[in-house]
C-alpha cells in the first residue's frame, strides 16, 4: 500500500497541533533542566571512569 505525502504530514500537524495546547511552559523548563542535569552526570561519571582506567594501566 503507499501512503500518500499529504496524508503523512496532515497526520504529522495533527498530531502537533492537539499536543502543544497541552504543554505548559514549566514541564518545558523541567524538561531542559533535567536534560541539563542528566548530560552534566553523564559527561562527569565518563570523565570519572576514563581517569579510572587510566590509573589501573
Amino acid at each position: 500500500m503507499e501512503t500518500n505525502i499529504s496524508l503523512r504530514i496532515g497526520t504529522a500537524s495533527g498530531t502537533l497541533l492537539s499536543v502543544v495546547p497541552n504543554i505548559l511552559s514549566e514541564d518545558i523548563l523541567k524538561t531542559t533542566i533535567l536534560a541539563v542535569v542528566g548530560a552534566t552526570v553523564s559527561y562527569m561519571v565518563s570523565l570519572f571512569l576514563k581517569w579510572l582506567t587510566k590509573i589501573k594501566k
